[in-house]
């Protein structure tokens, strides 16, 4: 599992209450129904993780120059 797939499992967890984002092929385990504000929350998760790393990759991108 990639890095991406473990943050964005973690994210769904821990924010959406889904054990995973692997397809079952079973519609009671496939779809969720999720509040507005766990979307949210996840959303926001995510653009945060990806700023983190947009911010890793520059401070390492100034180091190496």
């Amino acid at each position: 599992m990639s890095k991406l797939e473990q943050l964005l499992t973690q994210i769904a967890q821990s924010k959406l209450g889904i054990e995973t984002l692997e397809t079952r092929k079973s519609d009671g385990l496939d779809f969720h129904d999720v509040a507005v504000w766990c979307l949210r929350d996840a959303l926001e998760a995510a653009f945060n993780a990806g700023v983190e790393q947009g911010r890793k990759t520059a401070t390492s991108d100034k180091a190496s120059n």
